[in-house]
C-alpha cells in the first residue's frame, strides 16, 4: 500500500471511561427538582381557589372533560395524602404519578450503574396508552362516567 505507513493505520478505539457518577445524574436530578417544585406549588396553592389556575380551554368551550381535567386537584390531593379524592379528581394521573416514580427510579438505577437511559417502546404500547387516553376521555364524558367526573 502506498503512501500509509505503520503510524497512519487506523487502531481501534479504546472505549470512553464512563462519566462520573455526578454528571450521570444530573439530568434526572434536574428533572426530579423540576416535578418536586412542580408538585410543592399545587400542594402549597390550592386549585379550588379561583384565580391562580386557568380553566381547561377544552371544559371551557365545550363542556367537555378531558384525560387532564381535573389534574391540579388531583395533585393536590396526592400531595396531601389524599389518594381517595386524587383518585376521584383524575384517576388517570393518580394512577401514573407511582409508575412515573418507577421509570425514575429506574432511570436512576441505569445511570448510576453507568448505562444508558433505556425507553424503546413498541408501537403497539404508545397505540395502547393512546386508545387508553382516548377511552378514559370518552367514559368520563357519558352519563355513566359521572364517577369519573372532577
Amino acid at each position: 500500500m502506498r503512501g500509509v505507513n505503520a503510524d497512519s493505520r487506523t487502531t481501534p478505539l479504546s472505549p470512553a471511561p464512563p462519566a462520573p457518577v455526578w454528571t450521570r445524574l444530573a439530568v434526572p436530578a434536574g428533572l426530579l427538582a423540576a416535578v418536586a417544585g412542580a408538585f410543592a406549588y399545587v400542594g402549597t396553592v390550592d386549585p379550588d381557589e379561583p384565580g391562580h389556575y386557568p380553566v381547561c380551554p377544552l371544559y371551557r368551550l365545550t363542556g367537555l372533560y378531558c384525560p387532564g381535567c381535573g389534574g391540579l386537584r388531583g395533585a393536590h390531593a396526592f400531595v396531601h395524602g389524599d389518594f381517595l379524592t386524587a383518585l376521584h379528581d383524575n384517576a388517570l394521573g393518580a394512577v401514573a404519578y407511582p409508575l412515573l416514580a418507577v421509570l425514575w427510579t429506574a432511570w436512576v438505577v441505569r445511570a448510576v450503574r453507568g448505562r444508558p437511559p433505556r425507553m424503546d417502546p413498541r408501537p403497539a404500547h404508545l397505540w395502547a396508552v393512546g386508545a387508553l387516553l382516548l377511552v378514559f376521555t370518552v367514559v368520563r364524558n357519558l352519563p355513566f362516567g359521572g364517577w369519573l367526573h372532577p
